[in-house]
């Protein structure tokens, strides 16, 4: 059972891994590019936010919007560190690449990620759109992604990604694109609207929050803290309640 989808996910994790030892530069600008795409699509569901201010189905709405982060993700194609976490994990599992390679591509995923990140963020302040009840709004939601107890965003981390990795699953179950995007849509309003933690989209409405200055204490310290936590959950989630199950059940 699931043993095409198993092999198109190990063949991936050796595409991965080609990519990085033959060319780490540009495995680390596909890195940039993921941390861009999901800033987009995080600013863009914050700036909903802000503008609908204390409308009750704010949330839903922002679930709703943030489709876009992951399917460009996916459809363009670009390396996320969460989606890593589930398709290097498939590929040492079934002997198909390194633990080396895994951690390999999971570090420079990352750094790419939090770059690209960071450089969407400032081009977005740049922009003059990250003040009034948007900027509010940002930087209210940072002080709480940096002030929640490390239980939080260490469960809240690991819910987020068991949703990201189950519709990069997904990807490979389905047959046509258009699949694909209504898998993503409906993993990612999940996660969105439930209020899970996702490590690559924190990185980057965490950074607009720094720029504002608009809070005292939102503070570097508080950026990293988050980001401690949530990716330690996001790897979890990723790793234990996705990639492994899925391994196991297609043994033989």
């Amino acid at each position: 059972m699931y043993k095409d989808e198993l092999n198109a996910v190990c063949n991936a994790s050796i595409s991965k891994s080609n990519l990085i030892n033959n060319n780490i530069l540009g495995y680390f600008v596909s890195s940039m590019l993921a941390g861009i795409y999901v800033g987009l699509g995080i600013l863009l569901i914050f700036s909903i936010g802000g503008l609908l201010g204390d409308f009750k189905g704010t949330k839903i709405i922002m679930g709703i919007s943030f489709g876009i982060a992951l399917s460009s993700v996916i459809i363009a194609g670009a390396e996320l560190f969460t989606g890593n976490n589930l398709i290097m994990t498939i590929g040492v599992l079934n002997k198909k690449t390194s633990f080396t390679n895994l951690i390999k591509v999971w570090i420079v995923s990352y750094i790419g990620n939090l770059i690209g990140a960071v450089l969407v963020s400032v081009l977005f302040y740049l922009t003059g759109l990250a003040g009034g009840d948007i900027g509010s709004f940002i930087a209210n939601t940072s002080l709480t992604k940096m002030t929640l107890s490390p239980e939080a965003l260490l469960f809240r981390g690991i819910l987020c990604n068991t949703l990201v990795c189950l519709a990069v699953w997904c990807s490979f179950r389905c047959k046509s694109d258009s699949g694909k995007l209504i898998m993503i849509f409906w993993c990612l309003f999940a996660f969105i609207t439930s209020g899970y933690e996702h490590s690559i989209a924190n990185m980057t409405i965490m950074a607009v929050g720094l720029l504002t200055n608009s809070e005292p204490n939102l503070t570097i310290h508080g950026y990293f803290y988050n980001l401690l936590f949530v990716t330690i959950g996001n790897i979890i989630g990723g790793v234990f309640l996705i990639a492994l199950p899925y391994h196991m059940i297609a043994k033989n």
